[in-house]
């Protein structure tokens, strides 16, 4: 997993609340376990009509936010299903980064495990934020987990919260199967001592 320490880029305003897994990646996507390539399903119905034609009213399709790799987004993301495919999506395409005044647990705890730092804030907070991400190209936001920080365009500058375990996990950019690796030596270690001890349970 990369690691996430600081990232600046353009935030992207999504002005929509209950934004489901379904409408952050489709389930006719879901048919790869591949984390490549979902990026271009992101928001799909809400990014396409129905000829696969660009809608030019939603915010990812307008020029300035193409490149946007922060997403300041409605209360209750992430809510739905449980698919892992979603944070894959909004990952493929370049989102490193969601804030809102809420998330869905699943979604949120599946954020942590594949690189995204999902910020939760209070809704005036949020509102600020959105506000400013509305200025298009200008709306680059730098976060910066060591500090636990936001700066906006205007120099302000927002605090957020975040577990130390998970801090610490995306600052090192350990998902679930580093963290395991991280005891390699030990495990080594047991199975020396397995195979002596009872050696039938490595038969073959």
């Amino acid at each position: 997993m990369e690691k996430f320490t600081q990232l600046t880029g353009v935030a992207a305003p999504l002005r929509i609340m209950n934004v489901d897994t379904d409408m952050i990646i489709p389930a006719r996507y879901l048919k790869t376990i591949k984390r490549t390539g979902l990026g271009e399903g992101l928001f799909a119905a809400m990014r396409f009509d129905d000829q696969g034609r660009e809608r030019p009213d939603f915010v990812l399709n307008r020029p300035a936010y193409r490149k946007a790799s922060i997403l300041v987004a409605g209360d209750n993301f992430g809510c739905g299903s449980s698919r892992e495919h979603a944070p894959w999506a909004l990952l493929d395409y370049g989102i490193r980064c969601v804030i809102a005044p809420s998330f869905a647990d699943i979604f949120f705890n599946n954020c942590f495990k594949n690189g995204i730092l999902p910020i939760q804030l209070p809704q005036d907070v949020v509102d600020r934020l959105m506000d400013a991400a509305d200025n298009g190209a200008n709306a680059t936001f730098t976060v910066d987990l060591p500090s636990q920080t936001i700066t906006m365009p205007d120099g302000q500058t927002v605090a957020f919260e975040v577990e130390p375990f998970r801090k610490e996990c995306l600052l090192n950019g350990w998902d679930d199967i580093g963290l395991t690796l991280r005891q390699a030596p030990a495990i080594d270690a047991f199975e020396a001592r397995q195979k002596g001890q009872q050696p039938w349970n490595w038969a073959g």
